[in-house]
């Protein structure tokens, strides 16, 4: 299963912000993607970070998934379903709209340790803002 490490980071709230992804294929290869998404906060960073992350899994026609992420908040939202603030509801409902294109999704909260590459992606990413992604 391809295995997709994703991270987001915010310079202030809101302030320039970065999401950073690491693929590791099936076949043990990898791709670092990061990408500067503009003025957000944290949590719409993280949000960010899943749905380019699904963006560019759709993209590269991956058809299973597994995705660890450091944020709770984005991890608890994907599993049950919703959102409890409204500003998130957007993000939600791009996130719910791009599973579809899936047959096997799994998303897994772990620690900020264990997401390491992602956040190092995310916060270089701060620092580029003519990196931005282009669906």
């Amino acid at each position: 299963m391809n295995r997709l490490a994703i991270d987001g980071a915010s310079a202030g709230n809101p302030g320039p912000s970065g999401v950073g992804i690491l693929i590791v294929y099936d076949d043990g290869q990898t791709d670092e993607h990061r990408y500067h998404i503009g003025l957000k906060n944290n949590h719409e960073a993280e949000f960010e970070a899943l749905v380019i992350a699904l963006s560019l899994a759709k993209k590269k026609q991956l058809s299973h998934l597994f995705i660890q992420t450091d944020s709770k908040l984005v991890s608890e939202a994907v599993e049950k379903g919703y959102v409890k603030r409204k500003q998130f509801e957007p993000y939600m409902n791009k996130v719910q709209h791009l599973l579809h294109s899936f047959e096997l999704f799994f998303i897994k909260w772990v620690p900020s340790k264990q997401n390491k590459k992602a956040d190092e992606l995310a916060r270089l990413a701060i620092r580029e803002p003519k990196r931005m992604f282009k669906e």
